[in-house]
């Protein structure tokens, strides 16, 4: 194996490596870095080190990490050789560390790889690998001063797609964005058949609104939420694709998970929220079309657990913490949504920061409905992160009760505060560094064993 790498592929797979290890003992990370090293000697070191593994691509604006764990793991369950990218490391140089870390020089099996990518890096991966799948979970706003509107988003995984015109596609056909694609890909949709609350009017905010073919206002015979459910064009007839794989009726949900029916088989989530059901609902695609069975679909079902801010349930001197990532009016109104399942009282942390991975560009909190808190039997509300006034005013105008308003200017006053709340249960709602930042804080203070 090492006599067919040209000598430059050699160099940069060990330099690579060698900066992992010294990133893991002396940093407790780094996972971009050790990638952009052997990139620097290699520029296309990826075709190397990805050549024997089938490839399943997991891009979209939200749900990519859960998904991509959910496939992963069905994929384990099913005792296939499978790796990640669990860390989240989803840029090119990211990926690339993800391969390397894996890589040995005298493997020749053949395996698989669910790897997350970032939708503005799929056309940097899909120059040197071919996936079996790609899958796109939905386009929401996100990052404005990075992606600007949906179509632009969109636009950046087609750059992506174009260069595979043989990979299939599963994607999110309650989506109206992913339809009538004319790509020469084979293309299968996943979504909602069936909704019990057959809510039809769409929100002011939504995304995508509007016909993509004739610009005319989409109807829906239901909203899954924002703009996802099964929409029609009355003016052009464009419609919902035909899903080979559908939610055929929801079951149960509550504020831990949900029992559903995906095709004719009952499955269970383990992890809350309308968004975790299409998350759960890809991962099954993605294994029906491996042939992976129910049984082990569902088994992996029961055993997956929210980690890195995804639902991660903390014990923080007795009070179970749940740090949810929030990134994008459409994930933190579904967040909310969540909340507001709680029948006993809670407490919640808001943590907002504007660095570049979180957006610099806060204004999209204006289009959150923090105003469905009202109701709900909160007793403390902290507030953090480094544009935490911002949140505070945007909490104070949704008419949260400003009486049970806690700011908290760093971390170790934030952790005190949810210590001495008077709730059991506290929810932690942080934009990504927010998370990312908070998370490191309590790894430090000994509340989470595994960093990344």
């Amino acid at each position: 194996m090492v006599s067919k790498i040209k000598f430059k592929s050699i160099i940069s797979i060990l330099c690579s490596k060698l900066t992992q290890f010294l990133s893991k003992k002396f940093l407790k990370g780094g996972s971009n870095f050790p990638g952009k090293i052997a990139l620097k000697i290699d520029k296309d070191i990826l075709k190397v080190i990805a050549k024997n593994y089938k490839v399943i691509l997991v891009t979209g604006t939200n749900g990519k990490t859960t998904t991509t764990s959910m496939i992963y793991n069905v994929l384990k369950e099913q005792g296939l050789n499978v790796i990640t990218n669990n860390t989240g490391a989803n840029m090119f140089p990211g990926i690339v560390s993800s391969f390397i870390s894996n890589f040995k020089f005298s493997d020749k099996n053949l395996k698989y790889a669910v790897i997350e990518v970032d939708e503005a890096n799929v056309k940097f991966i899909t120059e040197y690998i071919n996936p079996e799948i790609i899958t796109i979970t939905n386009l929401f706003r996100d990052q404005l001063d990075r992606f600007g509107e949906v179509y632009t988003t969109l636009n950046k995984i087609l750059e992506g797609i174009n260069k595979v015109p043989n990979s299939k596609l599963l994607l999110n056909g309650d989506e109206s964005l992913l339809g009538g694609l004319s790509l020469p890909n084979p293309i299968l949709y996943y979504g909602f058949n069936d909704l019990e609350n057959k809510n039809t009017t769409i929100e002011v905010n939504a995304d995508a609104k509007f016909c993509k073919f004739c610009k005319a206002p989409y109807s829906y015979e239901f909203i899954t939420y924002n703009h996802l459910g099964k929409f029609y064009c009355p003016n052009c007839g464009f419609k919902r694709a035909d899903l080979k794989y559908a939610v055929n009726k929801v079951l149960e949900t509550t504020s831990e998970g949900s029992k559903v029916i995906f095709n004719d088989a009952t499955f269970t989530i383990t992890q809350a929220g309308s968004y975790n059901i299409y998350n759960a609902l890809c991962a099954y695609s993605i294994a029906k079309e491996f042939n992976i069975s129910d049984d082990v679909i569902e088994t992996s079902f029961l055993k997956q657990t929210s980690t890195f801010g995804r639902q991660e349930i903390l014990n923080i001197e007795g009070k179970e913490v749940k740090i949810i990532l929030v990134k994008n009016p459409a994930g933190y109104n579904q967040a909310l949504d969540m909340l507001c399942l709680n029948k006993e009282t809670f407490s919640a942390a808001f943590l907002l920061n504007d660095n570049y991975a979180d957006g610099t560009d806060v204004s999209w909190i204006w289009d959150v409905d923090f105003e469905k808190l009202q109701k709900m039997p909160m007793n403390n509300i902290y507030i953090s992160g480094k544009r935490l006034y911002d949140m505070a005013v945007r909490l104070k105008i949704a008419n949260l009760n400003e009486e049970n308003f806690i700011i908290s200017e760093n971390y170790d006053s934030l952790t005190k505060n949810i210590i001495s709340s008077s709730s059991k249960k506290v929810y932690v709602l942080a934009t990504y560094t927010a998370m990312i930042n908070y998370r490191k804080h309590l790894h430090n203070k000994g509340y989470i064993n595994k960093l990344w």
